[in-house]
């Protein structure tokens, strides 16, 4: 039980140093609000249209395709790194995760997310 003192003794600093800080901001900030500063801040600009708009489909589209090849990325520089130790087990893998990801590519594939309009 000795080797979590220093880890619970992390977590309270942690928690303490967190809720002091949200305290010290709330007794001491500033407390003044007037309609400007209640708008939504988009890049030192006024809005152009409303922060409720719905977003298209083909955003989420995109964003998936973004995450699918940085996953892709962070996983096989590791893999590449240590692929002589990892032996045939490592490869097959690796062959199954990039199959994955090559489904999740054909998915984004076939609903237009490469097309740009």
């Amino acid at each position: 039980m000795s080797e979590y003192i220093p880890v619970l003794i992390m977590i309270l600093l942690a928690a303490t140093t967190s809720i002091a800080i949200l305290l010290i901001a709330t007794f001491i900030g500033p407390k003044k609000s007037f309609p400007e500063k209640m708008q939504p801040f988009e890049c030192g600009e006024t809005p152009i249209v409303s922060p409720k708009l719905r977003f298209s489909v083909k955003f989420y589209l995109i964003a998936l395709f973004f995450v699918i090849f940085d996953i892709e990325a962070v996983f096989l520089y590791p893999w590449a790194v240590i692929f002589k130790e990892l032996g045939m087990f490592g490869f097959v893998e690796m062959m199954l995760f990039i199959g994955v990801l090559a489904v999740g590519l054909i998915y984004v594939w076939k609903r237009g997310a490469l097309e740009w309009e």
